[in-house]
Order: C-alpha cells, then sequence, then structure tokens
C-alpha cells in the first residue's frame, strides 16, 4: 500500500531497538503480513476512554502461520515513548516481557497502552502501589503515516481463531536499514 519509514528511538528503548533491527537484519519481516487492524471505541462506567486504534504486523506470513522467532525481551514501557498517533511499539502477551517480533502503528493517541503507575495510601503508614506495564513505544513513522492510515481503514473478518485480520493480504515486501 506503500512505503512506510520510521525512526528509531534506542536511548529511549535501548534494548527493543536492538532486538527490532536484529529481525530487520536477519529479513525477518520480509513478505509477512498486517495481521490484525483493531479499531476500539470503549468508555469505562466512569467515561474514562479505553479505546485503541492501531495496525499490528511482524511475525505471520500468510494463510496465517506465525514464524519463529528468538526468546523475549525485557519490557521497557517504563522508559519509552509514550503510546501516540504515529509511534510503533512491540507487541506482547498478557506477559509484560514477552514481547519478540511483532510491533503495531498507534493510529492515534492510546494511552491506554501507556505504562501507568498508581499508588494510594491505605491506612496507618501503609501504601500500596500498582503498576499497569504498558507496551514500549520504540519509535516514530517519520514518513508514510497515510499509509498506515491506509491500512487501517481496510474491511477486517475472522481467520481461524484471529479477529480483526485484513480481509485482503496486506504484505510488507521488505523492511531494511536505511544507509
Amino acid at each position: 500500500m506503500g512505503r512506510i519509514i520510521i525512526m528509531l528511538s534506542p536511548k529511549d528503548a535501548p534494548k527493543t531497538v536492538e532486538n527490532f533491527l536484529r529481525y530487520v537484519e536477519d529479513g525477518y519481516y520480509n513478505n509477512t503480513v498486517f495481521h490484525r487492524v483493531i479499531i476500539e471505541k470503549k468508555k469505562t462506567n466512569d467515561e474514562k476512554d479505553t479505546s485503541m486504534n492501531i495496525v499490528q504486523g511482524g511475525g505471520y506470513t500468510f494463510p496465517l502461520r506465525l514464524k519463529p522467532t528468538r526468546a523475549p525481551i525485557v519490557n521497557e514501557a517504563g522508559r519509552s515513548l509514550q503510546n501516540k498517533r504515529g509511534t510503533i511499539s512491540m507487541a506482547r502477551t498478557d506477559n509484560p516481557d514477552s514481547a519478540t517480533s511483532q510491533f503495531f502503528f498507534n493510529v492515534q493517541d492510546n494511552p491506554v497502552l501507556d505504562q501507568k503507575s498508581s499508588g494510594s495510601q491505605t491506612g496507618a503508614a501503609l501504601f500500596s502501589s500498582t503498576t499497569k506495564p504498558g507496551y514500549c513505544a520504540f519509535g516514530k513513522v517519520i514518513r508514510g503515516m497515510d499509509v498506515v492510515d491506509k491500512i487501517q481503514q481496510v474491511k477486517t473478518a475472522r481467520s481461524g481463531r484471529m479477529e480483526d485480520v485484513p480481509a485482503t493480504p496486506i504484505y510488507i515486501k521488505k523492511a531494511y536499514v536505511a544507509k
């Protein structure tokens, strides 16, 4: 659908950038597909916005088959960029330190995907804190956000156990480091 150029932020997420570049340099992403296009509009009971809007790729070939990956990396969301429109972030499972090759582009500001810490006094000098681990944003689109927007608008369907899969495959022809 077009070219997407990203600028990585190694000072914000050094291990994540290193991991991503290893996959790029190995040719891992070549001929994979964008396998999820998620557009959620949700509000909680207290009217807090918990929507998210992403385009995800980086690990599936067509028909949808997951490629083997290297070991997972540590989640650097606490020190990384925020999940704002145009950033690229690592996808992961419910385990915060499970990111491997899959990434997503934030098509809108997605604060629900940022790391959050909160604390409260619970009584007689007791303090309770919780941390929501978030998703590590490690770069941003510097050219081609219009391409990401086009991908976000495609028709999606269910494919096996996966939902939100583009009905027509959208390929990543080649990922490379610009010289």
